[in-house]
């Protein structure tokens, strides 16, 4: 059975054992579903409907809130062309970068600093207006991955600017036509890109100006 894809129709608090999807399409008892980075199971009385009881943090995941509009992603341990480690590999293998991945569908701050690489994926259809607060120096060496879906034209206003170039590189603008992402790594107490400014510099990236 293949991959199957929808979205959270309402949002996930820490402690809710339920969640509430858009579509049941292929939703059965003991299948593993992901929202963002967090592996749960659906329980074995699921029967049938949006609203499925869960077993959070599963294969090794951290339990975290979601947002309405979350992806969620559900499959069979066989349909993964790499099925999900059984054990916080950040935790048991410190040298392993850690991996944070969470859905925005309103305005607001983005979240960066629980893992070593936090994925940050801007899920609205309309225009969201993000903010990104500079990094402190005990950060440095960690990654930030901004990806926009393409359905409008988000922006990401960081503090100081990208390198600290101030309001010449303040406001990361995304197609509103095409999916594109931004990284980002912080150093000396700032966000650094590590790929193009501009989007004339590669076809896909955002421009920051």
């Amino acid at each position: 059975m293949a991959l199957v894809n929808t979205t959270l129709a309402a949002a996930v608090a820490l402690t809710d054992n339920t969640i509430t999807v858009a579509s049941a399409t292929s939703l059965t008892a003991g299948r593993l579903i992901r929202i963002d980075g967090e592996w749960m199971q659906i329980n074995q009385a699921y029967t049938s409907g949006v609203n499925v009881g869960v077993t959070r943090g599963q294969q090794g995941s951290v339990t975290s809130a979601h947002q309405t509009g979350a992806n969620v992603m559900t499959a069979l341990a066989s349909d993964l062309a790499q099925a999900p480690s059984q054990v916080n590999e950040g935790v048991l293998y410190p040298g392993q970068m850690s991996v944070t991945v969470a859905s925005y569908t309103a305005a607001g701050a983005i979240a960066f600093g629980a893992s070593q690489w936090t994925v940050a994926i801007i899920n609205g259809t309309s225009a969201l207006a993000m903010t990104l607060a500079v990094p402190t120096k005990d950060q440095d060496g960690c990654y930030l991955h901004i990806v926009a879906n393409g359905k409008a034209a988000h922006t990401v206003t960081a503090t100081s600017g990208l390198g600290n170039g101030g309001a010449s590189f303040d406001v990361g603008t995304f197609s509103a036509t095409l999916t594109m992402s931004s990284l980002l790594v912080a150093c000396n107490g700032f966000w650094v890109s590590v790929g193009p400014t501009s989007a004339t510099a590669l076809a896909g990236s955002p421009t920051w100006a």
